[in-house]
């Protein structure tokens, strides 16, 4: 049975994808979905950056990294690099000479279910990280095996190639590609919904008037104590975004 299982890469991305979700927030699509996410422990790796990008899926051994070296040097531009570590949370397999090595490559991200190391010189390699923290013990090249292309974990979300990924200091988010440019659009238009009530609530508008969660709570509210039709009033007239 062979060590390493290896697939095709994935089309890259089309430019429609990428602009259609370069300037949408995570949080703004986890206002209405709530699965594809990674869970809240892959954070941002000391910055604040964006990315759009098409998944290259990658699954390796605890203490092993010979795949991730060899799979550095197919990475693309726009190319997001998910690393499932299958488990293991105490060898860090991301370092500042692979993160240099991504860097070169022009590819957008690592995403990486596990522990980096180097953290002062992966900020300088200036290829933006998500992982789950960092540690001081480290992989080495026992040549154990590993899959390239293939489905993953990361995250606890199932992972295809060629999958779209949206990350920022938010998160993480992997969708189909085929449903990218719809989520981006929709997504596009709430956060503009959303900046117009931040306007009203900033020229003096209560907040549960400009959601209208003031209307849902008064409709269904007792006020044993004190009148409240005038609130009501208020709070009838507000939309709901």
């Amino acid at each position: 049975m062979a060590k390493y299982v290896i697939g095709r890469m994935p089309p890259p991305l089309s430019n429609d994808v990428i602009e259609a979700l370069a300037r949408v927030e995570t949080a703004t699509i986890g206002h209405v979905r709530h699965w594809g996410f990674l869970r809240q422990g892959i954070r941002a790796l000391n910055h604040r950056k964006r990315i759009v990008g098409c998944a290259v899926t990658l699954a390796i051994p605890g203490q092993d990294s010979t795949l991730l070296h060899h799979a550095v040097g197919e990475l693309r531009p726009n190319d997001v690099l998910v690393i499932d570590r299958l488990g293991d949370t105490v060898h860090a397999c991301l370092g500042g000479t692979v993160a240099t090595a991504v860097s070169l490559s022009g590819a957008a991200g690592i995403i990486l279910d596990g522990p980096a190391t180097d953290p002062t010189e992966i900020a300088a390699s200036e290829v933006p990280v998500w992982c789950d923290g960092i540690a001081p013990i480290t992989t080495r090249l026992y040549n154990l095996g590993g899959t390239l292309n293939q489905p993953v974990q990361c995250g606890g979300v199932s992972v295809k190639a060629g999958d779209v990924v949206l990350a920022d200091e938010n998160g993480v988010l992997v969708m189909d590609r085929g449903e990218a440019i719809e989520l981006g659009r929709a997504a596009i238009a709430r956060q503009i919904r959303i900046a117009g009530n931040v306007a009203r609530v900033m020229r003096g508008e209560k907040l549960g008037l400009v959601s209208g969660a003031s209307t849902l709570v008064l409709a269904e509210a007792d006020f044993p104590d004190h009148a409240s039709d005038q609130m009501v009033g208020d709070a009838a007239v507000a939309p709901r975004d």
